[in-house]
Formats: structure tokens, sequence, C-alpha cells
């Protein structure tokens, strides 16, 4: 379906985009991963657009971009970009119409995702009564309503609540299941993981890892051991074998050297802590992408022994 190749893009002295490539296909969700300031909005605007790249390619099914493919696209932005002072049901009508929607059609889909998002009863409400979580749910209705082919959603997580993520990821898996291409960017590795079929991460410009989920995590092996714990964990980054730890309030991934013992960092753990669950696994999305971009200073990774 999309297709992008070689992309490049400048901004004075700063090369924001360098030479980045990836396919999606229909009825696939792709990952588009990094850390702030990476490159994947400027990627995004490219593809979408609204910025000239200043090199590289992108063809939609063999065909460059073009003002009748326009309306084939659903784009949820970074930023709201919602009329504050319009109702909701308003602003929805308004969006799918310049989209090529039918009022009456329109007002059906309008409805319908309303009420499926609990939001029915706020339709004569204005945007700027909402809450951060709500005004995104807008966003993305009027992102789909008008049933395009590609959907691009730039960090459409942000501000949704556990309940109203799940809610997203439902409808996400539903577009990809009639067939549309979804581009998903973000930096929340544990929403990519659940959601992504293939994934490109972005750092400081360039591709830096590709492929689907299953073969990133299989080139970076299974060596990785999960524990749930009651106490203070902060020990395990000095454990033998264990050459990098990401500890939180009761849990750790531990990245385990070729030659750890399991039984050896077991038994190191037995009565300094309350072990509830000990699992060598596939290592996460997370901890491979600490590994691959790294941490700012002041993160909470604690770095284990070579």
């Amino acid at each position: 379906m999309l297709a992008v190749r070689n992309l490049r893009k400048d901004f004075a002295t700063i090369r924001a985009v360098d030479d980045v490539s990836f396919d999606i296909g229909r009825g696939e969700i792709f990952g588009l991963l990094g850390p702030n300031g990476a490159g994947k909005t400027t990627a995004i605007r490219i593809v979408l657009n609204i910025l000239e790249a200043d090199g590289g390619t992108i063809t939609y099914d063999g065909r460059p971009f073009s003002g009748a493919l326009r309306n084939q696209i659903g784009y949820l932005p970074e930023e709201r970009g919602l009329y504050r002072k319009s109702k909701l049901l308003d602003t929805i009508l308004y969006l799918a119409e310049i989209r090529g929607m039918k009022r009456a059609k329109a007002r059906d889909e309008a409805l319908r995702w309303l009420r499926r998002f609990d939001l029915l009863t706020y339709q004569e409400r204005k945007v700027e009564e909402l809450s951060k979580g709500n005004q995104q749910k807008i966003q993305f209705i009027t992102s789909i309503i008008h049933d395009p082919v590609l959907v691009v959603l730039d960090e459409p997580f942000s501000g949704l609540d556990p309940v109203n993520q799940i809610l997203f990821q439902e409808a996400l898996r539903e577009l990809k299941q009639a067939g549309k291409a979804i581009i998903f960017s973000t930096h929340q590795m544990d929403q990519a993981e659940k959601l992504s079929d293939t994934l490109c991460l972005i750092n400081k410009g360039k591709v830096v890892l590709g492929g689907t989920v299953r073969d990133v995590k299989r080139r970076y092996g299974s060596n990785s051991l999960h524990v749930e714990f009651q106490g203070d964990g902060s020990f395990m980054k000095s454990l033998a074998g264990v050459r990098r730890a990401m500890i939180y309030e009761n849990a750790a991934e531990l990245d385990l050297a070729p030659d750890a013992r399991i039984q050896d960092i077991l038994k190191a753990m037995i009565g300094k802590v309350e072990i509830r669950k000990f699992e060598l696994l596939e290592p996460s999305l997370q901890s491979i992408f600490i590994e691959t971009v790294g941490i700012p200073a002041g993160g909470t990774m604690l770095q284990g022994a070579a």
C-alpha cells in the first residue's frame, strides 16, 4: 500500500529524517517508534504531503501522492486541532463533510462512534468543555469517520486513561480487520508491543531497528528474566550474570549475559525479597528500545554487571 524509500528532511543545520525507508500493507498496523524528537512526526508529515521531503520517494500502490488520495487518508495529529468553541457533533459533521461525506451518512456514523466512546450525551457540548482524553476521542472519530484506506495516528493514546486505551486498542484492531493500513506513531513501547505487526524504530532521524515484532524480539534473543517481587530489589543490578536491569516498584526485567546461571541468580534473590514470579522470556520492546537508543540522564534504568 505505502512504500517509503530513502526519505530525507533537513531543517537549517539539523537533519530531522535521514535515509528512512519502510513499507506498510493493507490490514497491517505499523509501529513508527522512537524517543521524543527522533523524527517520527516529521516523517509522518512528509508522508501526508504536509511537508516536502528533501530526498527520497513515497508511493501509494505504486503512485505518488495526489489530491485524489487525500480523502483516502485519515490523520490524527499529536497536537489538538479541534475548534474549541464548536459543539462536538457539529465539529465531527463539519470535518466529515470536508472529507466528502454526505451529511446524513456522517451523522449516522458520528452518533455510532459517540455512543461507542460513551460521549453521546455530550454531543451538544463545546469541545473546550471536554477533558483531554475525551478531546482525543473526538479527534480519533474525525480521523476515521470517512472510512479512509490509510490511517495515520500520531501518539493516539495521549491523555487516555487505561479504560479508554483499551477502547482505542479495540478500535484499531477492527480497522486492521477491515483492511486498513495503519501507521501508529508512539514512544510508548507497551502499546506498540500490543498492537504492532511490524515496526520501525527511529533515533536521531535514522532507522536503527525494523521488522516484525517477532523477528525483532528473536534478534535480541530470549535471555531476559522477568521477576515480580515484594521488597527492595535494587540489589539485582549488581548480581553476577546481569548485564542490565530495569527495576520497578515490585517488578524487574533483567537482561542476562549468555553464560548467566539462572539457578545462581534465583539463589541470590532468596531471602532478600519475596519472589512472586520468576520467568525467563523474550525481552520486551521497552528493554530493546533502551538497549538500542539508550536512556537519558536522570532515567530510571539501573545498569547491571557486565
